[in-house]
């Protein structure tokens, strides 16, 4: 063979090779794009035909913006994730300093129960020690003076805390969230009426301390 035909073999052979071969681009990610298509037997296959049959510079085009979307889409996708973590952690910070204002709340109001408690106790101590006095005189004296005072003194503490005393009168109506009924008895009250008061009771800021224990008529001592 001469060189003139080995040299125009060799031209042809060059002129033959496809576009992009050499350096792999174009043409090979459209190959490759077909390939990966055809992988997923799901895929509908006039997708496959479709990028098969595609100018390997518009498949490769193609394939650079999905890649830039892909990086831009897992990029929007981390700073989510990290945006989420951050909320996570403030969440938890606000539900640890609610439950420490919780704490708190309880702990000043178990003090300021404590201190009103100290407080009352202290005022009864000068009831006490006049009760304690009227027991110290000598026996035969009459203490009834003193012990009506002290009572009153008693009554004026309960007072301050809005404590008021539940002792119904004779004849007035049964009230069944302050009164107690003990027994009915014959009485010259109407029936169905208070008849006397056996133990007084105590209500505070309108809540029942203790009901008051009272016997009711029966109607049979009416003349």
């Amino acid at each position: 063979m001469s060189e003139q035909d080995e040299s125009g073999g060799g031209d042809a052979a060059v002129e033959g090779e496809p576009v992009g071969a050499g350096d792999g681009s174009e043409a090979t990610q459209a190959d490759d794009a077909a390939a990966g298509a055809a992988v997923d037997g799901d895929v509908d296959e006039s997708l496959v035909e479709r990028v098969r049959e595609s100018d390997p510079r518009d498949v490769a085009h193609e394939l650079a913006s999905l890649r830039t979307r892909i990086d831009g889409l897992e990029g929007e996708l981390d700073a989510k994730e990290s945006e989420n973590e951050d909320l996570a952690e403030k969440l938890k910070r606000k539900q640890a300093d609610f439950q420490n204002f919780k704490k708190r709340m309880e702990k000043r109001r178990e003090d300021e129960q404590q201190r009103a408690t100290a407080d009352l106790v202290t005022r009864l101590l000068d009831v006490r020690d006049n009760l304690k006095r009227a027991l110290d005189q000598d026996e035969g004296t009459d203490i009834r003076g003193g012990v009506e005072s002290t009572l009153r003194q008693f009554d004026d503490e309960l007072a301050q805390e809005n404590v008021d005393v539940v002792e119904p009168e004779p004849g007035e109506d049964v009230d069944p969230h302050l009164h107690e009924v003990l027994v009915r008895v014959d009485a010259d009250q109407p029936e169905g009426t208070i008849a006397e008061v056996h133990r007084p009771g105590y209500v505070m800021a309108d809540s029942v301390l203790r009901e008051a224990q009272v016997t009711v008529s029966d109607g049979n001592g009416e003349e």
